[in-house]
């Protein structure tokens, strides 16, 4: 039983959809958090809500506030907006649809609730607008994947290699600029051309296990999982940095 034919059949158009796009459905709990670790998938990003407000006025501006946070990337989606309490009804269409439901001045009747409860879905309430549109924005930007950057630590020539049973190929190395770092990521360089890309697995300083070698010394340095080093091959060392992608 629901309070109208449209809520009716919006319910009943997200489910068919569903129904079409796999035929067996798993519904994970889904909040709005899990929105942050989302966004492996190409394409544009969608992130739906279901809104409820006090009045009228209230809910027709949050609305507005809500739809205008849409990028080119990310694309906010109200499915239904309304006053009053937050029903059973719109935890209903949030579950059909994959939507989180959203309060601004309102609380949740009991029997929404239980069936947020026992369906997974979250309810995140507000009393402050700025408070809904930084938290919903953030997490439509964790829809985004990460951006990530490298960040040179060092070079460092070849002009030896040894190979040690059991170990593998060390490269009697000098180190040309920066540092290189044990188990930093690394590039395998020769005559300008990158071969492999992997690891430090190994470094050290005459006999001893060291964490790292700096500029103008010579080292022993071990490619994980990698032998086909010669002399006059370049090992360049480098850390990736992830930052948070922003709308």
């Amino acid at each position: 039983v629901v309070e109208s034919e449209r809520v009716a059949r919006q319910i009943v158009d997200h489910r068919e959809d569903r129904e079409r796009d796999q035929a067996v459905v798993t519904r994970p709990k889904l909040t709005l958090d899990e929105f942050y670790a989302r966004g492996a998938s190409e394409g544009p990003k969608e992130l739906s809500v279901v809104l409820k407000a006090d009045v009228q006025g209230t809910c027709e501006a949050a609305r507005d506030a809500l739809e205008k946070l849409s990028t080119e990337t990310v694309v906010l989606k109200v499915l239904s907006s309304g006053v009053g309490a937050i029903t059973e009804n719109d935890v209903n269409l949030a579950a059909a649809s994959g939507a989180i439901v959203v309060g601004f001045n309102v609380r949740p009747d009991p029997s929404a609730r239980r069936e947020a409860d026992n369906g997974g879905i979250e309810i995140r309430t507000y009393s402050i607008i700025m408070a809904m549109l930084d938290d919903v924005k953030a997490a439509m930007a964790g829809l985004l994947p990460p951006i990530v950057s490298e960040k040179m630590l060092g070079r460092a020539e070849i002009r030896e290699t040894f190979t040690i049973p059991k170990v593998g190929t060390i490269a009697g190395s000098y180190v040309l600029e920066g540092k290189v770092v044990r188990n930093a990521h690394c590039r395998l360089v020769r005559d300008g051309i990158q071969i492999y890309q992997g690891t430090i697995g190994s470094l050290r300083r005459f006999k001893d296990d060291v964490k790292e070698v700096t500029n103008g010394m010579e080292c022993g340095i071990g490619v994980a999982n990698y032998n086909d080093v010669k002399v006059g091959d370049v090992i360049e060392t480098f850390e990736r940095e992830e930052r948070a992608a922003t709308l």
